[in-house]
């Protein structure tokens, strides 16, 4: 299964079929993603359950519809502290696109050390893979963010690259993030919530 969001709407892509009806249901070959896209914008449709048998066929079809974007970023800890940022009135974490020649853990680690100002950074290990549309310079595009958890060994401040939108970067205690939760585009809290349930209080 495959769960991408569109303005915090979800389509989920599946090669189960459900019986679920709060999402509007539809096969690969009646999809017309430009009504997809529109209901999921602009009307209350709450998201899409787009079914064919083949998985894999599916994704291939579903990515042909849009400019991929591939873009990497980082859940850091130190001292059993999270790192967020604030950006466009929403709790997130650092990330951004893929630069030619880079590899996906190094755009992950170039990303959190230009948006927050920190070093001393080393991967412990990969997380989720989370997608989103968004619309830009008149085109669609689907971002696929790879995920990977971090610690750093720099005790400084973090510093918030404002050029790129960002107002804070903090540490925060990992009890006081749930409460951001509404504050945070949806897959970010379901990566979150997601990574706590692994790790003990």
């Amino acid at each position: 299964m495959y769960k991408v969001f569109v303005n915090d709407k979800p389509i989920i892509l599946s090669n189960q079929i459900t019986s679920d009806l709060e999402y509007e249901f539809c096969l690969l070959n009646e999809l017309r993603i430009e009504e997809v896209l529109h209901k999921l914008r602009h009307t209350k449709v709450k998201g899409f359950y787009i079914y064919n048998a083949n998985l894999e066929e599916l994704w291939e079809a579903f990515q042909s519809f849009f400019e991929v974007v591939e873009a990497a970023g980082g859940l850091v800890f130190r001292a059993n502290k999270y790192l967020l940022i604030y950006r466009n009135k929403r709790w997130d974490l650092p990330k951004g696109k893929m630069e030619k020649g880079e590899s996906i853990p190094e755009t992950a680690l170039r990303e959190v050390e230009e948006e927050c100002g920190i070093s001393g950074l080393t991967i412990e290990k990969p997380l989720v893979t989370t997608y989103h549309v968004f619309y830009e310079k008149r085109i669609d595009k689907l971002k696929i963010t790879h995920w990977f958890l971090m610690e750093t060994t720099d005790d400084k401040k973090p510093i918030p690259q404002e050029i790129e939108g960002i107002s804070i970067a903090k540490f925060i205690g990992r009890k006081n993030i749930p409460e951001l939760y509404d504050a945070m585009y949806m897959n970010i809290s379901e990566l979150l919530i997601k990574y706590f349930k692994t790790v003990r209080k």
